[in-house]
């Protein structure tokens, strides 16, 4: 990968004294103190989809400080906010995540996001009308459960968005991030309780169909492209062992390549579901509780720029690697150019979702990568600039 990245218009070098590049970095870094605070408050402070409160309330606060327009409540989102500065005719929107994961905090690191994101807007808006630039700040909840950005998105968070942006970190570098299509599956089955010894045969047991559809699953497994997944866990299946169980209930994950595979996959799954409702005479409700995560496809463009200021920065050398987690990015990324580059801050040593990385989260590195990301974003910004207007700005 380099800064021609398929075609892209290469990064511009103006890191000079006094260049647009030094005075944004200039601007980051004077407010590297705030930015690692943030990060670390929120870290200490986890919220969950949809209850974000504190988080979103000191991301909007600390930009309505330096002069942006806060929206907060926004989009028919309660921790959901939009902050704007600059007027010019391009529209860049950096994407904040905020919302930690259930009995593991922040072990997906977005603590780092939202403050990369908040230092990007930071460094950018001053510059923003010198660049030609509108800069929107969006805070997303509700990343890891419920699908914040692809709400957002359908209330028209990214109308009019040009570019869109935002930084994760993972054991890797990568700039060429790409990703998985996730639908989810809520499925209910309701049958006939009964005595399991004195009437068994008036039953209609919930939890043997489940189980037949669990088996059918595991047989239709053998038959799926290698990289299509189904995956999920039983809620419920009856409560004592003198009753035949009347309901059941699990909550299934598919992933796909793309979101065209998605829909036949779940197709294939229901089909399976409704399987064990024939076999067993129960009845099956299947519903969708959050719109699906579709797959994230990287703006070529874009990518090449980034790169280019992630090495100019002294970050590593990206992988390439085949698609291997989700993220409601991905729906941004089907109608706006969007990059979602990944910064490494455990060397590899713990992955997202475990608990080490929660603490790789506020470690030395992680602080680094909030400050560079946050640097690359915007540097990145000013070159999209730059190459719509067909030059360098000064």
């Amino acid at each position: 990968m380099n800064a021609s990245h398929d075609g892209a218009a290469p990064a511009f070098d103006d890191r000079t004294p006094g260049g647009v590049k030094d005075r944004i970095r200039e601007h980051v870094e004077r407010r590297r103190d705030t930015l690692l605070g943030l990060s670390r408050r929120i870290h200490s402070h986890p919220e969950t989809a949809f209850a974000e409160h504190r988080a979103a309330a000191w991301c909007s606060a600390l930009l309505a400080e330096h002069g942006f327009a806060v929206t907060a409540p926004a989009y028919g989102l309660d921790t959901a906010f939009e902050a704007t500065a600059g007027s010019g005719p391009l529209t860049v929107a950096v994407v904040c995540e905020y919302d930690a994961l259930p009995g593991l905090g922040h072990a997906c690191g977005h603590n780092l996001i939202a403050a990369a994101g908040i230092g990007a807007a930071l460094g950018l808006a001053p510059l923003a009308d010198e660049l030609g630039l509108r800069v929107r700040v969006l805070g997303a909840p509700a990343e890891e459960r419920g699908a914040g950005k692809a709400l957002m998105l359908r209330s028209g968070a990214f109308d009019g968005v040009d570019a869109a942006m935002m930084v994760h970190p993972c054991p890797f570098e990568m700039s060429d991030f790409r990703s998985f299509a996730l639908g989810t599956l809520s499925v209910t089955y309701t049958g006939r309780t009964a005595h399991p010894s004195l009437n068994p045969h008036e039953g209609r047991n919930a939890a043997d169909a489940l189980t037949v559809a669990q088996v059918a699953i595991g047989l239709l497994r053998q038959q799926l492209p290698p990289q299509w997944r189904v995956h999920g866990v039983t809620t419920e299946a009856g409560s004592a062992p003198n009753a035949i169980p009347e309901r059941a209930r699990a909550e299934y994950e598919l992933r796909a390549l793309a979101a065209e595979d998605l829909t036949e996959l779940r197709a294939r799954v229901e089909a399976c579901f409704r399987a064990g409702a024939l076999a067993t005479g129960c009845e099956v409700t299947l519903e969708r509780p959050e719109p699906d995560y579709l797959d994230f496809r990287g703006d070529a463009e874009l990518t090449g720029l980034c790169t280019a200021n992630a090495r100019a920065l002294g970050r590593a050398e990206p992988v390439e690697r085949d698609p291997f987690a989700c993220t409601d990015m991905g729906n941004v990324s089907h109608v706006v150019p969007s990059i979602h580059p990944v910064l490494d801050i455990s060397g590899g040593a713990c992955g997202p979702h475990e608990a080490a990385f929660a603490e790789a989260a506020v470690s030395p590195a992680a602080d680094r990568a909030v400050l560079d990301g946050a640097v690359a974003m915007a540097w990145t910004a000013a070159d999209f600039a730059r190459a719509r207007r067909g030059g360098s700005p000064r």
